[in-house]
């Protein structure tokens, strides 16, 4: 359901979080184990839990407006187009037991929770980054999968890569990946993309791929006459014969790769305005978690 009009705010960052991204870092990170005094692990969500907080206390992120999004369950309307998409199978069952978890801590903090069911979090991601782009200054996607470097523009839209501590922008994935960023989902078709379960096509990598949607932006573009493809191109006879052959699969894992950026997410930029750590809503989540470090923890962020 789409909120009222807001007016452009200069100066305000939108964050939108890939939820299930900092899920599975937390879970397999160095950080010890965790379990609540009912004895579930809890080592995922507690880690979440303390990455959200150190995140919404960065003086150099300054986080105003800001949600959260999850893929809960991980399936969703791609696994009816094709069978070999992601799934949570060979996904911890002590993790996977962690997600509804994660919902409820991502709300202790006192951030907006857009839980996925037929769409994924990257979707709900790309709509919101759709449809507030133009009323703040940045958006700031806090996510380094490469399916995402389709949302960027200029310096508008940019992912945040917090593992590597630095800034994805639509010249820094044109340096890096010789592409504009509608070329991603065609880009994806071809090279494949082993976190989503995308299989690409047969001897195409990253070079050639670029090489080829650099002038053509998308498959359509892409001569069949292997005579017309760029001369940096090994094996262009032999990739051209694949590329014609397998067409269709290239159309499917193309819309596979391709976000979804009308989801009806509720709400208005105004309802993602972050308005601190509600504390009493997580004081108690902490001791339910038997997280008492990390309660001390934001107390002495929050002191004062």
């Amino acid at each position: 359901m789409a909120g009222p009009a807001t007016s452009y705010i200069p100066a305000m960052r939108l964050h939108l979080i890939d939820g299930t991204f900092e899920l599975f870092r937390a879970h397999f990170s160095k950080r010890p184990g965790h379990r609540t005094p009912g004895g579930l692990e809890a080592k995922a969500v507690v880690g979440l839990a303390s990455s959200l907080s150190a995140l919404l206390h960065d003086p150099a992120e300054a986080v105003t407006h800001a949600a959260i999004a999850f893929d809960n369950p991980i399936r969703s309307f791609r696994n009816d187009l094709f069978p070999g998409y992601k799934t949570e199978e060979g996904v911890p069952p002590e993790l996977l037991a962690q997600f509804d978890a994660a919902e409820e801590a991502a709300r202790a903090l006192g951030l907006v929770v857009w839980p996925m069911r037929e769409f994924e979090a990257d979707d709900a991601l790309a709509s919101a980054a759709a449809r507030f782009r133009d009323r703040v200054e940045q958006v700031r996607i806090l996510s380094p999968d490469k399916d995402l470097g389709q949302c960027l523009s200029g310096s508008r839209v940019v992912q945040v890569d917090r593992i590597r501590d630095r800034v994805i922008d639509e010249a820094a994935l044109r340096a890096r990946r010789g592409i504009a960023p509608e070329s991603v989902p065609d880009f994806l078709a071809l090279v494949g993309d082993d976190a989503d379960g995308i299989p690409g096509l047969a001897g195409f990598g990253e070079k050639t791929a670029a090489a080829l949607l650099a002038g053509h932006l998308h498959l359509e573009g892409i001569p069949r006459e292997a005579t017309r493809w760029p001369a940096s191109v090994r094996g262009a006879s032999a990739l051209a014969a694949t590329l014609s052959s397998d067409w269709d699969d290239a159309l499917l894992y193309r819309r596979l790769a391709t976000l979804v950026s009308t989801v009806p997410l509720a709400g208005s930029l105004d309802d993602l305005r972050w308005p601190g750590i509600p504390r009493d809503q997580f004081d108690d989540w902490c001791g339910r978690m038997g997280a008492d470090r990390l309660l001390a923890a934001v107390r002495r962020r929050t002191a004062g």
